[in-house]
């Protein structure tokens, strides 16, 4: 571990070691520089983490953009303070952590402050972070409210900790739903879609709807990479059809009777209704993710619909007016 005594060096130690971690893959290249008890605050989050969080971080960066090219415009020092300003470009190609590729290009710079001891960087601060301003400019941001932290957690039974997730769910239990399978086109023209009941009209005008799907859905990542999604309400005759979207099978369209709209996106003939809707913004909200999108097109047949609550199917025919 070599200590900066001469500050004349330092602008050059850190460009030539910034290089080699970033750009030639090298994150080890950091322990010449760095005090053992080196700390990364992560002002916006709120968050203070390591070396070796710092490593992997640069890791993944490269793996999920392969052009990554990191630039140090400036450094200033003074005394045993510096700041460094930077910038970065690449191509979202691969995904990063769980969030899908959006082949979008990434152009962003910003600064870091440090400070050293004993000729070594103790201490960074930094404002930007690529899960939350990065992702935000790649077309993946998230839900601040879903990755802040909390002063309590939801599972406690205390009052004052909030509700537990068990009374949530029965909470949840309560609420009536229709039924839809959403669907898409993946990058291979394959043919997409899963079971949701999360869905939810925005407005009129414009005609905006949103859909919130979990992450570990095999359709998550197409859904990323698609300009369009179809929403089909499910009628009560499809009990059938649901369970099979609602399955891990490879081909969910095997044997189903479905046609594209003008998009693209399959529609599943027989629904009570469908409409194909443009992708217009992606919130990542932890274990999920919210799609808002436009309706470009709609289908809407002389159907009953099938309504789902408290984990029960139901008719909704038999639905009685009061």
């Amino acid at each position: 571990m070599a200590r900066i005594e001469n500050m004349s060096d330092f602008k050059k130690i850190v460009r030539a070691t910034w290089d080699a971690a970033w750009n030639k893959g090298d994150p080890d290249a950091l322990d010449a520089i760095t005090h053992a008890d080196y700390a990364l605050e992560n002002a916006g989050l709120r968050r203070t983490s390591g070396l070796a969080d710092l490593k992997g971080q640069i890791r993944d960066m490269r793996v999920a953009f392969p052009d990554l090219k990191t630039t140090v415009d400036m450094i200033v020092v003074d005394d045993d303070d510096f700041a460094i300003f930077w910038s970065v470009t690449g191509t979202f190609m691969n995904a990063f952590g769980d969030v899908p590729p959006t082949k979008r290009s990434l152009n962003a710079h910003g600064a870091i402050q440090g400070t050293l001891r004993d000729g070594l960087i103790i201490r960074e601060r930094v404002t930007w972070d690529p899960t939350v301003e990065m992702l935000s400019g790649l077309g993946a941001p998230g839900l601040s409210s879903a990755f802040e932290a909390a002063d309590s957690e939801v599972g406690d039974a205390d009052a004052e900790q909030g509700p537990t997730i068990e009374e949530l769910k029965d909470f949840n239990r309560k609420f009536v739903t229709g039924v839809t399978v959403v669907t898409t086109i993946d990058s291979a023209s394959q043919p997409r879609g899963l079971a949701v009941s999360a869905y939810m009209p925005i407005s009129l005008d414009p005609p905006l709807v949103v859909i919130c799907i979990q992450k570990t859905s095999s359709t998550y990542a197409s859904l990323f990479e698609a300009g369009h999604l179809g929403i089909n309400i499910m009628a009560n005759t499809q009990r059938e059809v649901v369970e099979k979207f609602s399955s891990r099978n490879d081909d969910k369209f095997a044997d189903l009777d479905w046609h594209q709209a003008p998009g693209g996106s399959p529609l599943i003939s027989g629904s009570s209704a469908s409409i194909e809707a443009e992708i217009k913004e992606r919130f990542r909200a932890k274990t999920h993710v919210l799609i808002v999108a436009r309706v470009r097109y709609l289908e809407v047949a002389s159907l009953d619909p099938l309504v789902y609550k408290a984990g029960k199917f139901y008719d909704g025919a038999s639905l009685e007016a009061m």
